[in-house]
């Protein structure tokens, strides 16, 4: 005769052999009402046109650079002037793309954190360099520059 514990180690057993199972083939459930804020631009509408108060801007970054060698870009929020960084609007993360592949992002957090960030970068080609940031009640607003890479 079983004990009453073999039999619930039993059923532990049985669980535990098909619970990968059914994560592995189980299907991804939409976002919860309200998360879609949390995407990211790949998801959200990129703008490209000028706003004094969104649209990223490029601090300081060189034309042309030599090919593997780190350089610093600061980028800056707010092309007309500095972006707030209130509890109720502050912009969210800035990030750094070559041509369509992102290199780099800063995650910013409201009230602590001035919407201006310097990345530290090497690049093995050139190509166009965008900044782009998305500020709460908004979409993403991208700006972008031609940088080239020399031997």
């Amino acid at each position: 005769m079983r004990s009453p514990s073999a039999g619930r180690i039993g059923i532990f057993v049985a669980i535990a052999l098909t619970l990968p199972l059914f994560l592995v083939g189980g299907s991804v459930q939409p976002a919860p009402a309200g998360q879609e804020e949390e995407f990211t631009p790949e998801y959200k509408q990129v703008r490209s046109s000028f706003d004094a108060k969104h649209t990223p801007k490029f601090v300081a970054a060189p034309d042309q650079v030599k090919r593997g060698q780190w350089f610093d870009v600061t980028v800056s929020v707010g092309a007309g002037g500095d972006h707030p960084s209130l509890t109720e609007h502050h912009v969210r993360y800035i990030a750094l793309y070559l041509n369509t592949a992102e290199i780099a992002r800063v995650y910013l957090h409201p009230v602590h954190s001035f919407p201006r960030v310097t990345f530290t970068i090497a690049l093995d080609e050139g190509g166009m360099l965008r900044a782009v940031a998305e500020p709460t009640h908004s979409a993403a607003w991208e700006a972008s520059r031609k940088i080239t890479v020399v031997p």
